[in-house]
């Protein structure tokens, strides 16, 4: 095989953030990644996914961590990896939409603190939500050499969803300045054939280079990424093996051990990944004694495929049942969330849209009546407060959810002033470094219970039990 035909697959290694976010609910805590660190180094992976989706919430909600000081502390373990983020477009990392200050000083502190790549997505693939981080991105970039921005399209199935739709989006975000493109499967539904597919047609229509981020749920990702780098993708994401499968991404030494001797061969060490390996084993036993891991999550959920619906919603489609004592209803609402997805423009279902789908079927189930009662949420969607979907909405149920009332056709995030300096202005009593004003402008309460646990770990004096009027404080 002559040299020139060679071109080894990039591997992005997601143990760090979407694995255990996936299985363990993103509890992973940051002593537990530290010690590692050296090794993971020295794979010679594309990049590290070390940030951004729910980690930041659930360090300062569950583990009370500073998630800006985890991203420091594996910074300075990792010298030669690139470090990557996932980032929800104009909501960065929480659930409502953000001024364009908030989102270019998010994106500019992520990079300080050493963000490589970020990885930005929306919920309806609407590139107007993603404008002003990749915008940011870019400026940052040019100021500083630092910085990539990579736009994700959040992969999903419907009329809509043809391979003109994703050749046609790929050349906008080109056009759009961004530096590469990921398709995002987050609910494992891409087929092995559909990815060769998708990916052969993108690549005529773009000179980014492609990277495939997909789920094992319906049992298919170790398949679709061979088809995909058959197809010419340049990165796949894969986690190490003890948080592989089941939810998370395909096994990393598996894909490593595929492409032995193939032009797409690695070159990575079987021996370091096994290290990895059996470093995280451990965990793994523990986290599934207590209960955090859930055999639930390991195994094939093929509903996934025959619904077409994510894993996590069906879950949750079940809870809100259940507490119903309604879980006879199960298969209505499965054939009512297909409908509910068309009436509001057949958005991909990723959170929070997923959410936002099911819970309306859910009403519309129960209540007997589509759309007697409507979420406040659905009434956002219908009114564009999310921004455009791919297909228009259902007029009738726009006039039934929300008769005359005005809908946005802007950009949403042009509806919101400048914020920053009021955020700032809130909290400055805890304010001990430049990016404590970002935690709070993206979860106000949680962040401010941390700022005072904080405090009392510093001063060693519980602000919660402290008896105020008589100035005694326990220590």
């Amino acid at each position: 095989m002559a040299d020139a035909a060679k071109k080894p697959i990039k591997i992005t290694e997601t143990i760090l953030r979407d694995a255990h976010q996936s299985l363990i609910a993103t509890r992973m805590p940051t002593e537990k990644m530290l010690p590692i660190l050296d090794k993971l180094d020295k794979v010679g992976y594309h990049s590290l996914e070390v940030w951004g989706g729910a980690t930041f919430d659930a360090s300062l909600r569950f583990l009370k961590e500073d998630p800006w000081d985890r991203l420091r502390k594996i910074r300075a373990g990792v010298k030669n990896t690139k470090l990557q983020m996932l980032f929800r477009g104009q909501n960065i990392l929480g659930y409502r939409p953000y001024a364009d200050d908030v989102v270019e000083y998010f994106v500019q502190k992520s990079i300080a603190n050493g963000i490589d790549i970020i990885r930005i997505f929306d919920c309806l693939n609407d590139l107007r939500n993603l404008q002003a981080a990749v915008d940011a991105t870019i400026k940052e970039k040019k100021q500083s050499g630092k910085g990539h921005a990579q736009v994700a399209l959040s992969y999903t199935l419907g009329d809509a969803y043809t391979l003109d739709y994703w050749m046609n989006i790929a050349k906008r975000i080109e056009e759009m300045g961004a530096d590469s493109i990921c398709i995002k499967d987050m609910a494992g539904l891409l087929l092995p054939y559909t990815a060769q597919e998708l990916i052969t047609a993108m690549k005529k229509s773009t000179k980014l280079p492609i990277q495939l981020h997909t789920h094992y749920t319906a049992g298919l990702a170790s398949m679709t990424c061979l088809k995909a780098v058959e197809a010419g993708v340049d990165v796949i994401d894969t986690a190490i093996s003890p948080f592989a499968l089941g939810t998370s991404q395909p096994a990393t030494e598996v894909m490593v051990e595929t492409f032995k001797g193939t032009p797409y061969d690695t070159g990575f060490d079987q021996n370091l990944l096994a290290e990895i390996a059996d470093y995280f084993r451990p965990y793994r036993e523990e986290c599934l004694e207590s209960g955090l891991m859930s055999t639930k999550v390991l195994g094939v959920n093929i509903k996934t495929l025959l619904y077409q619906v994510p894993g996590g919603m069906l879950s949750n489609m079940v809870s809100q049942l259940k507490e119903q004592n309604a879980e006879d209803k199960y298969e209505d609402v499965l054939k009512e969330i297909p409908k509910v997805r068309e009436d509001l423009g057949q958005p991909p279902l990723v959170t929070p849209s997923s959410q936002i789908v099911g819970t309306q079927a859910v009403f519309n189930v129960l209540m007997g009546e589509r759309y007697k009662m409507a979420t406040k949420e659905t009434k956002a969607v219908l009114r564009g407060e999310y921004g455009q979907t791919v297909k228009p909405m259902n007029q009738e149920v726009i006039d039934k959810v929300i008769p005359g009332e005005k809908r946005i056709t802007c950009r949403p995030a042009d509806l919101i002033p400048n914020e920053l300096s009021t955020l700032e202005g809130e909290m400055k009593q805890y304010k001990q470094q430049d990016e404590d004003v970002l935690s709070y402008a993206l979860f106000p309460q949680v962040a401010t219970d941390f700022f005072k646990y904080r405090e009392a770990q510093q001063t060693k004096m519980d602000a919660s039990k402290a008896d105020t009027e008589n100035g005694a404080y326990p220590v």
